[in-house]
């Protein structure tokens, strides 16, 4: 099935989204945060990428970027090579690390581009972790003296002084419908993914499959936008099973 197209900001700016396959952690350590932001520097600097807000969460990295749409597909493809090429080697780990592609939402208004600046700086204080100010892990402390990649230009014009920075970042959160979710299909839609996928006729023929041939093709499935639970129903295979497979290749 062809994959679409991405959206084309005019503005330049765009809210991207990296996921570890099946809720796969990125993050381990402190060493691994710092590797992905050294990564995110250099190839910024490479392609002449700009990022206004990061935020790297355990399982997944949101990024506010501003480039020409070429160079920013280059930025994320350098990045997700070399980061899963450093995971896989440091946890003795094989297989694909990241969920599919990188989602991405162009952002052509003002209004839209607060919003998710706030939005991503705030992630970690959704989650429970702790506010916008204590993460370690965010771009939060940069506002006054952004680091050599990011570029706050335009929201500073827009917010003003680093007091009212705060303030906006504090406010109340109207940012629903920024978070991205997996698109759900019908099962019809599945089994014929199921059989253009990995070439069987039904979902059940994985059973047959030993456990490396097995959890490789659930990895294939849910890289095509299967859920678990719609991959489970689908082939008899548990549901923790499904969503387990590809979280811990080690090599033989």
């Amino acid at each position: 099935m062809p994959r679409r197209a991405r959206s084309i900001s005019a503005s330049g700016y765009v809210h991207l989204i990296v996921r570890g396959i099946g809720k796969q952690l990125l993050f381990e350590d402190a060493h691994d945060y710092r590797y992905y932001l050294d990564k995110l520097k250099l190839y910024c600097m490479d392609t002449g990428v700009r990022v206004c807000a990061y935020c790297l969460m355990d399982n997944h990295v949101h990024l506010l970027v501003k480039g020409e749409a070429s160079s920013i597909v280059l930025l994320m493809k350098k990045i997700g090579v070399s980061y899963s090429w450093y995971y896989n080697k440091k946890y003795d780990r094989v297989g694909h690390l990241f969920q599919d592609r990188y989602k991405s939402e162009p952002i052509e208004n003002e209004t839209y581009l607060l919003t998710a600046f706030r939005y991503i700086l705030k992630n970690p204080q959704k989650a429970g972790i702790c506010s916008a100010d204590q993460y370690p892990w965010n771009s939060y402390r940069y506002y006054d003296e952004p680091l050599p990649f990011m570029d706050l230009s335009t929201i500073k014009n827009l917010l003003g002084n680093s007091r009212q920075y705060k303030e906006f970042i504090e406010q109340s959160d109207e940012d629903q419908g920024l978070e991205y979710h997996e698109v759900r299909h019908s099962d019809d839609w599945a089994k014929e993914e199921i059989k253009i996928c990995l070439g069987i006729s039904s979902g059940t023929v994985l059973q047959s499959y030993n456990k490396k041939e097995r959890d490789l093709a659930l990895v294939k499935l849910k890289e095509r936008g299967l859920m678990a639970r719609q991959i489970s129903r689908l082939t008899g295979i548990g549901r923790s099973i499904v969503q387990n497979a590809g979280k811990s290749y080690i090599k033989e």
